[in-house]
């Protein structure tokens, strides 16, 4: 599988152990950056990147994940979900992983590399790349509702309205 990483300056120690543990598992790794460290870097571009990548991959039906990772992982999150056809989920145990790919089908996953040790954040993102997503009527169905909003606005219909 193809592994899209990107981080900011707090990750990027992590990012090198984390390319390293991927590529033994034989997956192929695309560092989107940052190449060196910079205390003022700005992490929106490199996840974008990433994210990008990962849904140009799966258009051309290659199976590809991507991993974006910072301080909290939430700016870092945030910026992937930025992506048309991005579910970017925050994860901070192995339930949170698993639950991102099986019930939202999830193909970013979030780390807060200074919330973690890198063993704690390692087993969360092997989870989440292991974990298929169910396909379940009921989060296909979700999902799709999502995918419609991105596209065009469309919202079910508020049951609270008269």
């Amino acid at each position: 599988m193809r592994i899209h990483i990107a981080t900011d300056h707090a990750g990027l120690e992590f990012s090198t152990r984390l390319q390293h543990h991927l590529a033994e598992q034989g997956h192929d790794i695309v560092d989107h950056g940052p190449i060196e460290y910079d205390p003022l870097d700005d992490y929106p571009a490199f996840c974008i990147r990433a994210a990008q990548a990962v849904v140009a991959d799966q258009a051309e039906g290659r199976e590809a994940l991507g991993v974006v990772f910072g301080g909290s992982g939430n700016g870092e999150q945030i910026a992937a979900n930025k992506v048309r056809g991005v579910r970017a989920a925050l994860a901070w145990n192995l339930a949170t992983a698993e639950l991102a790919r099986e019930h939202n089908d999830a193909n970013v996953i979030a780390i807060g590399a200074r919330q973690h040790t890198f063993e704690e954040a390692v087993s969360f993102i092997d989870r989440f790349i292991q974990t298929p997503f169910s396909g379940e009527e009921r989060h296909a169905r979700r999902i799709g509702q999502l995918a419609a909003y991105e596209t065009d606005g469309t919202l079910e219909p508020d049951p609270r309205a008269s």
